[in-house]
């Protein structure tokens, strides 16, 4: 038995080995693997397996992606936890948690524990019957209970410690609980809102510290006013960017990144960072040109004006070039325009957690 361990070690660590990445770290720093939790921007598929209508693992979901195979990732190809990972040198593609195909070996490279629907706000996941952060947490325990088994416990802790963890969360609970459904807007103004959104992720982001994380990037809310479908649903016939929605999401982030840098001063060797992805997304919804896109208000699948989720189907039909559109449906970026903010990101804040 301790040789069967030992040879699995090695080919993990052959693994790990021999993927180079575009990212060049230094020579005494690793990043083994990325795990991402929080929504569908980062969700693998996890929504597989989950009684819920926030599904995506039929056609033309995964159009791109290996020949066109609908993984359940809410794009056309692969998502940021995939990008990341291929930027950093560690893996081609992130698998979901619940991937019933998920293999031993696939446990030291990071996962998934994203569930689309999701929210720091836990009514935005019960709304739809999506995995909320509270479930992804204990999640994470049982994950680091199947990677002690597979590597070993010092190797495990070296892992959990080194890795790479997105939470990605927010644009749910602001586009949906709060405007659309106005299921928190009788108790809560925008501001309080707000600080209730900001109080769950710093709790959220202190318990998986106390699981081993510590380089945690924390992703900003996106200008949800200028999403496809808000547009449609509140821009009026122009179908114009909604800015009340936009200014709750800014005042969300401007909440988020002192809050984010108090944790950093309070739990030792962490690294919270706070990513800015409002700007370089509206950046690319404002001007397409600039970056190789045609199209910035609409999705590519169906009319792109509200199609998501099961409204984007076989039936829907989708544009002849994604490549030409920032939106794949009517709320998530095409793989070319993730790839664009993460190009940026990766940039910006990669020595942040060095």
């Amino acid at each position: 038995m301790q040789n069967i361990f030992c040879c699995f070690s090695f080919v993990i660590i052959l693994m790990m080995s021999f993927c180079e990445g575009k990212i060049k770290l230094p020579a005494n720093v690793t990043i083994p693997g990325v795990f991402a939790f929080g929504d569908s921007i980062v969700d693998q598929g996890n929504n597989n397996v989950v009684t819920t209508v926030v599904k995506c693992n039929f056609p033309p979901y995964g159009k791109d992606f290996n020949g066109g195979t609908p993984t359940g990732r809410f794009c056309n190809g692969r998502t940021p936890p995939d990008l990341i990972a291929e930027e950093l040198g560690i893996k081609d593609l992130i698998p979901a948690y619940l991937d019933p195909n998920l293999n031993p070996q696939d446990l030291p490279n990071g996962v998934s524990f994203a569930s689309g629907g999701c929210g720091y706000d836990p009514q935005t996941a019960h709304i739809v019957s999506a995995i909320p952060l509270s479930d992804q947490l204990e999640q994470f325990k049982e994950y680091i209970g199947k990677l002690k088994g597979a590597v070993g416990e010092e190797s495990a802790n070296k892992i959990l410690s080194n890795s790479l963890y997105l939470v990605v969360a927010g644009s749910d609970d602001l586009a949906n609980t709060y405007f659309t459904i106005g299921l928190r807007r009788k108790q809560y103004d925008v501001s309080s809102y707000a600080d209730l959104i900001v109080s769950s992720a710093s709790t959220f982001i202190q318990e998986i510290y106390e699981l081993g994380a510590r380089r945690i990037a924390v992703f900003g809310v996106p200008p949800v006013g200028c999403l496809p479908a808000q547009r449609t649903l509140v821009g009026g016939q122009l179908r114009m960017c909604s800015d009340e929605y936009n200014e709750a999401a800014q005042l969300v982030n401007s909440k988020f990144s002192p809050a984010l840098h108090s944790l950093t001063q309070t739990l030792p060797e962490s690294r919270v960072v706070y990513i800015d992805i409002y700007n370089p997304l509206l950046n690319l919804i404002l001007y397409p040109q600039n970056y190789g896109f045609e199209v910035s208000d609409r999705g590519c699948c169906g009319t792109g004006n509200i199609e998501v989720v099961i409204l984007c189907n076989k039936f829907s039909g989708s544009c002849a070039d994604d490549t030409k559109y920032v939106f794949w449906d009517s709320y998530h970026p095409t793989e070319k325009a993730y790839k664009i903010i993460l190009d940026q990101i990766l940039e910006k804040y990669i020595n942040s957690f060095l």
